[in-house]
């Protein structure tokens, strides 16, 4: 059974709870999922993966934060040709766009990105949001 990384950054913890539920689908989908803050875990753990996810609400001006999770998505960039990257996470106002350039940044870098804008979610992840997060996962398990 392959094992997908579930690797995410949270402020409130609503970008924690959007995990477990990718987490729940990539199980459903028959792989294992290993859930970890990125303060846990290093971009060079995802090298070898051909498929996981990562996650971060949107922060200040639609951005992802920027002291932690930045530096591990530029760092992600490096190798990100040819995998497949799930995208997830959660914001109180704005519009999605900090998950558009993400997704733009992840497709420039050469990913197949999944989830996005349909793996977002205002606050706490709603009944929609947790069936969106869990289809993510196992489109994640079966790479």
């Amino acid at each position: 059974m392959s094992e997908v990384i579930v690797a995410f950054w949270t402020g409130t913890g609503n970008t924690a709870e959007m995990a477990e539920y990718v987490a729940e689908g990539i199980r459903e989908g028959g792989a294992e999922a290993k859930v970890v803050s990125v303060d846990d875990i290093s971009a060079a753990d995802l090298k070898d993966a051909a498929a996981f996810a990562l996650g971060c609400p949107s922060m200040g001006v639609e951005q992802l934060e920027e002291s932690t999770m930045e530096p591990f998505v530029e760092e992600v960039c490096g190798f990100a040709s040819g995998k497949t990257i799930g995208l997830f996470g959660s914001y109180g106002w704005g519009d999605g766009e900090w998950m558009r350039n993400w997704v733009e940044q992840m497709e420039g870098a050469g990913a197949t990105v999944v989830g996005g804008e349909d793996t977002i979610c205002q606050e706490a992840p709603d009944a929609d949001a947790q069936d969106e997060l869990k289809a993510m996962g196992k489109q994640l398990a079966a790479i």
